[in-house]
Formats: structure tokens, C-alpha cells, sequence
């Protein structure tokens, strides 16, 4: 990977968590402030790396780029650990978050848990808000998620992706699978990054990407070439969909009964939608036995035996 014409300034630091957390990035300076907040199953490890890297500090402000709950889950932990930090989500967010509608945020529907936890200030596109030493200029992000934002520091040019843009690969496509958006909106989305010129792209999981070197032109290509796939065949989204959520429960859980496992299958709203996306003509018992689960048990992604499911990592 090439390097940038310049590294990341010392007043951000980025803690790539790897699954399930999200990337945090800690911007230092007068009021720190941490963008996305990982998981609520390694909340204690978030509050433990921001308060190591504060050194005494408190922590005065929290922004997400998206409520899913790998990058909101410790958003709770810390507000218990600083009570005086501002918190900033999306603004269609915002009364959903104030009420704490799990419908509305899509806990419940996609089988996530995340702790409840208090915001009271709106990120706008086409408004900047001042987090650390800078102010980070805020773009609508659709695509993966409906409401999801982009933080774009334009004088040296960072900006903090979510899951708008990953080195490798693309996260589902969530708006496709209720109806709320398409495929066309992450293009969208890819074209602000693109217009953005960002010399640096911190996406939610995984490594930094750099503009030297064509490593950013080859993340936007590779996320091109598997939204025009999932365009042609929508099916394969849905499938892909459904093994993400089931893999992401487990990843969470590490294990449950054979008969909270199935309990859970049976009751997921969202595995419901994806059945009827993917193949409508099998019984959704069959489908998830033997279309949804069987590959990944038979590649190891999940483990079973005669009384427990089991991640397979």
C-alpha cells in the first residue's frame, strides 16, 4: 500500500477493533471526542482504550456515523464513564434515540442488542460539528444504511467512512431489504466519496485506505463490482444478507442451545423478508436449513452438536 502525501495528524487516534466493534477514531484537543463507539460486548475494552489514551482527560463528545449496533454499543459504557459528554447522531435518528424505539432503529428487526443510552444533538449534512481539534464536515451517506453520515475534515482531508466504503468488500445493503432504498443510493454514496477527494478514508472496520498508491480508486472499484453484482442478481444480496445476520448473532452470543438458536431463526423479522427475497418457493424451515445454514456449517463458520450452536471462529 502506498503511503499519503501525509500521515494522520497526532490528534487522531484510530483503534481498529476488528468484529464485532467498529473502528473508534479519538480526536484529541481541548474537548476529545469519539466517533462510533463499537460493540456493547467490548464496551469495558472501549472506555479502557479512550481512558488510556486521554490520560486524565474527559471525554466531552460522541458522534456515530450510523446507529447499527457495532458502532453504537458502547455509547452507553462511555456516557456512564464521562455522565458530562454531548452526544451527536444522525438526524432522523435523533427522536427515535430519545425514545428509545428499537423498532424505529432496527434492533429488533436485525436481532442486535445495544445497550440504551441518551443523545440530544443532530448531525445534519451540509453542517460541520466540532469534534477534537477540528471541524469535520458532515455528507449524507445512504446505501448500507438509510440514515447514515459521513465526517469529512477537509484540511487535510480525512474522512471517516462507517460502513460507507471498506477496503474490502461491502456490508448488506439494508435499505434494499425493506424497501426503503436500492443499490442505486451506495452509489450515490460512492460518487460524495469520490467528490470529497479524501486522502485518507477511515472505514468502519478494517484498515485505514490511502489515496497514494490507488488503494482508494481499488476499494471504490471493488465495492462498484459487487453492488453491480447484487444489482443482477438480487437474490444473491438477500442470501448474502442472511448469513451475515446469522454469522453476526453468533459472533455475539459465542454459542446458544439448539432450541434458543432455532427459537431466534424462527422469530427474526428480517430472515422472514429475506426468505421471501431469496427463494419464496421453499418452506422457510428448508430454506434456512439447508440454503442458509449448511454451507457455513459445512465451511466451519458456524459449529454444532448434539446441543449447542456455535460460532465457528
Amino acid at each position: 500500500m502506498g503511503e499519503p502525501a501525509h500521515p494522520l495528524p497526532a490528534d487522531l487516534r484510530v483503534f481498529d477493533r476488528g468484529w464485532l466493534s467498529s473502528t473508534n477514531v479519538l480526536c484529541l484537543g481541548e474537548a476529545p471526542a469519539l466517533i462510533d463507539t463499537g460493540h456493547a460486548k467490548h464496551a469495558a475494552r472501549t472506555v479502557a482504550l479512550v481512558r488510556e489514551a486521554l490520560g486524565g482527560q474527559p471525554l466531552a463528545r460522541i458522534a456515530h456515523t450510523h446507529l447499527h449496533s457495532d458502532h453504537c454499543g458502547g455509547t452507553q459504557a462511555l456516557q456512564a464513564a464521562w455522565p458530562e459528554t454531548a452526544t451527536w447522531v444522525p438526524e432522523p435518528s435523533l427522536p427515535h434515540v430519545r425514545d428509545w424505539d428499537e423498532a424505529a432503529l432496527t434492533f429488533g428487526a436485525s436481532g442486535q442488542r445495544c445497550e440504551r443510552f441518551a443523545a440530544g444533538h443532530a448531525l445534519r449534512p451540509g453542517e460541520t460539528v466540532r469534534l477534537g481539534a477540528r471541524d469535520w464536515q458532515v455528507h449524507a451517506a445512504p446505501g448500507h444504511d438509510a440514515l447514515a453520515v459521513l465526517l469529512f475534515e477537509p484540511a487535510r482531508r480525512i474522512l471517516v467512512a462507517g460502513d460507507a466504503l471498506w477496503e474490502h468488500g461491502v456490508g448488506v445493503i439494508f435499505p434494499h431489504i425493506d424497501g426503503s432504498g436500492g443499490f442505486d443510493a451506495f452509489e450515490r454514496t460512492l460518487q460524495a466519496v469520490e467528490a470529497l477527494r479524501p486522502d485518507w478514508v477511515i472505514p468502519g472496520h478494517g484498515p485505514a485506505i490511502v489515496r497514494a498508491g490507488g488503494a482508494l480508486e481499488a476499494a471504490l472499484a471493488q465495492a462498484r463490482e459487487r453492488i453491480r453484482h447484487f444489482q443482477a442478481h438480487p437474490a444473491q444480496h438477500a442470501l448474502y444478507a442472511a448469513k451475515v445476520l446469522i454469522k453476526y448473532q453468533m459472533m455475539d452470543f459465542g454459542q446458544l442451545p439448539r432450541a434458543e438458536f432455532d427459537a431466534w431463526l424462527a422469530g427474526a423479522p428480517l430472515l422472514r423478508l429475506l426468505h421471501r427475497q431469496h427463494r419464496p418457493d421453499l418452506a422457510p424451515e428448508r430454506w434456512v436449513r439447508d440454503v442458509v445454514l449448511a454451507p457455513m456449517f459445512d465451511k466451519g463458520v458456524l459449529r454444532q452438536d448434539a446441543t449447542h450452536v456455535r460460532d465457528g471462529r
